[in-house]
């Protein structure tokens, strides 16, 4: 809330932690620098969304700024200064692995345990076949001694969390199922950590991406949790109705004609448009809009504090609302950051 500051409504916050896939969602977390918290809070119901946001305005840390729309108080500033958020959530990058990562952890870890104490009787704590399957071929694959398993499995886990001081280990080690043991569940371990259950996710979700960016930082040094990440699903931002679109627009047809083809509004085909402006590194903007205008586009956004289009439209009359979207869908994110 303090990152959109009143400039959308309080359910954009909520579609972000869900991770919708629209365009509007997919520009907020972009422009507002909240990607790191986009799809992180799926389970959330609107329900809870409101219960949450109901109790910010009983403690009066926010106040209404219009339809909706609200910013913090004093006392909201207060609070998000004493409270720092989870330092190595990256929504964006990391959550289509995350949960996949958690299963092949879990059972590596439970089969490491089982084969230290020479065990080969128990019930796999995960029931997935592809993760049975890639746990299979890493065993045949791995240069690791069966024996060493574990021993190297806890190396490598005590020195990830040991340069975190800021994680607790046990939002993660109390769920891991062993020899002759059962993990907790998230609800046992949120209530042992005593924590409420949103709280634990958020911690949960920290400690995972927090593994993961270790990894990807250092992978000679972690050759076994390296194994997590094989054959990660690409991160892939584009909606499927935009990617459709993309084809066609580099068959070279024009707007125009990929709207007709497609039978869809030419407001849908701009979206479509200011999705490849934020997720394609490359796509050039400058087709459609020209440069002057884009730089004048940035020049008031920062002039004025605001990356609301309205705003932009009242002073510079001759961009249309598509051309501002596209600027700073391009460039918007890196005129605040």
């Amino acid at each position: 809330m303090k990152q959109l500051n009143g400039e959308r409504t309080i359910y954009s916050i909520f579609h972000l932690l869900n991770g919708k896939k629209s365009s509007q969602t997919l520009q907020d977390a972009h422009l507002f620098s909240l990607k790191r918290y986009f799809r992180i809070l799926e389970p959330l119901t609107r329900e809870e969304f409101d219960g949450i946001f109901n109790n910010l305005l009983e403690r009066k840390m926010v106040k209404t700024s219009g339809d909706q729309r609200f910013i913090l108080t004093s006392k909201g500033h207060a609070y998000l200064s004493q409270h720092p958020q989870p330092t190595y959530i990256n929504g964006w990058e990391y959550q289509p692995n995350t949960w996949l990562v958690w299963e092949r952890l879990s059972l590596l870890v439970q089969v490491a345990s089982n084969i230290t104490y020479q065990e080969t009787k128990y019930i796999p704590i995960q029931k997935s076949t592809d993760v049975h399957s890639w746990l299979k071929d890493y065993l045949r694959s791995t240069p690791i001694p069966k024996r060493k398993l574990g021993e190297t499995l806890y190396t490598e886990l005590v020195d990830v969390y040991e340069q975190a001081k800021d994680i607790n280990p046990s939002v993660l080690v109390y769920r891991l199922t062993g020899y002759q043991q059962i993990g907790l569940t998230s609800t046992q371990t949120a209530k042992m950590l005593n924590m409420g259950p949103l709280e634990y996710h958020v911690e949960f979700t920290n400690s995972i991406h927090y593994l993961i960016h270790c990894i990807e930082k250092n992978p000679a040094r972690y050759l076994m949790f390296s194994s997590l990440l094989a054959n990660f699903e690409h991160k892939d931002s584009l909606t499927l109705s935009s990617r459709k679109t993309w084809v066609l627009l580099n068959q070279g047809l024009s707007l125009e004609e990929i709207a007709g083809v497609r039978q869809l509004k030419m407001s849908t085909i701009e979206d479509h448009l200011v999705e490849f402006a934020l997720s394609i590194k490359d796509f050039s903007i400058n087709p459609y809009v020209e440069e002057g205008t884009q730089q004048k586009i940035l020049e008031i956004s920062r002039q004025e504090a605001t990356k609301q289009l309205k705003v932009i439209r009242n002073i510079l009359k001759d961009a249309s609302y598509f051309q501002i979207r596209l600027v700073l869908a391009k460039y918007g994110d890196r005129q605040w950051n």
